[in-house]
């Protein structure tokens, strides 16, 4: 039986997210599930490099920038089930 890869995303923020976590700018609540923000900058800088140079098929570096810039502008540093239970 052969097996396809699916390595597309099916949303820029998907990829976005994918390549920020494997920069490990963010990372994902153990309990919740929730992305928080680990304000690393040389993390963040990675993700850029990683946006500037393999940017999504058909998606500019730019715009592959500024999906990035989204993600990280829509989440926190802290889970907000687990600062809920203080």
């Amino acid at each position: 039986m052969a097996r396809r890869c699916r390595c597309g995303f099916r949303t820029l923020r998907g990829w976005a997210i994918a390549v920020l976590n494997d920069a490990g700018a963010i990372r994902e609540c153990e309990e919740h599930g929730w992305m928080q923000d680990r304000a690393d900058p040389h993390a963040r800088e990675r993700a850029f490099e990683i946006a500037g140079r393999n940017p999504p098929h058909g998606i500019s570096s730019e715009a592959a920038a500024l999906a990035i810039i989204e993600v990280l502008e829509g989440i926190g540093d802290t889970c907000p089930e687990c600062t809920s239970r203080d």
